[in-house]
């Protein structure tokens, strides 16, 4: 039989990158549903199974480990946003084609809500990690709506992209205080009629 490739130590401890993947995996599913203060670095360890020295060694403080998290889905919903735009060249209708997918995930059960306005919410400091993080993911979002607008010909693709960021920013908020099915869904209908007044 093949030797597995994730090791473990004699204690039967998970080892090296696996120990940080099954860390950051559960602080991410309680972080996104509890919130960031809620969750303890012991409640962490007991969902995870993972050593409390573990922890400390792949992330030297609570606020560490949350910003490794929110860079983490930070590249995860670029991402997504890049795999709904990628397949048409109009630029007009990649941003009805992003915004069709905001209003299905805002419906859905597994949307919770929006991880950085959570962030920015709990970590007001600016200069804490997980605002700074809220911050960058935003303006990345809005500098990617602001190419499509320009591209899609809109008269002024600085007011449409801040615009459609709200409507974004309202899908993900309707979803966490509404629950699935909320009027987040209505995200693609609002974007559509916005874009259509803008180009």
């Amino acid at each position: 039989m093949k030797q597995e490739h994730v090791a473990t130590t004699r204690s039967g401890e998970l080892a090296g990158s696996a120990a940080r993947e099954r860390i950051l995996e559960t602080a991410a599913r309680l972080f996104y549903r509890d919130g960031y203060r809620a969750v303890g670095v012991d409640t962490i360890v007991a969902e995870s199974g993972v050593a409390k020295m573990t922890l400390y060694r792949h992330f030297p403080s609570k606020d560490d480990l949350i910003a490794a998290y929110l860079e983490r889905t930070n590249e995860q919903l670029l991402a997504w946003m890049e795999g709904l735009i990628a397949s048409h060249r109009d630029p007009r209708v990649a941003l009805e084609a992003l915004f069709d997918g905001v209003g299905k995930l805002a419906s859905s059960p597994e949307c919770l809500g929006c991880a950085f306005v959570a962030a920015a919410g709990e970590f007001p400091e600016h200069d804490h990690p997980g605002h700074e993080a809220a911050m960058a993911h935003k303006r990345a979002v809005l500098r990617r709506l602001r190419e499509l607008a320009e591209r899609a010909g809109a008269r002024d693709a600085n007011a449409l992209a801040g615009e459609l960021l709200l409507i974004m920013d309202g899908a993900w908020s309707a979803a966490r205080v509404f629950g699935s099915g909320s009027h987040g869904r209505q995200a693609s209908r609002a974007a559509k009629d916005l874009i259509a007044a803008h180009v």
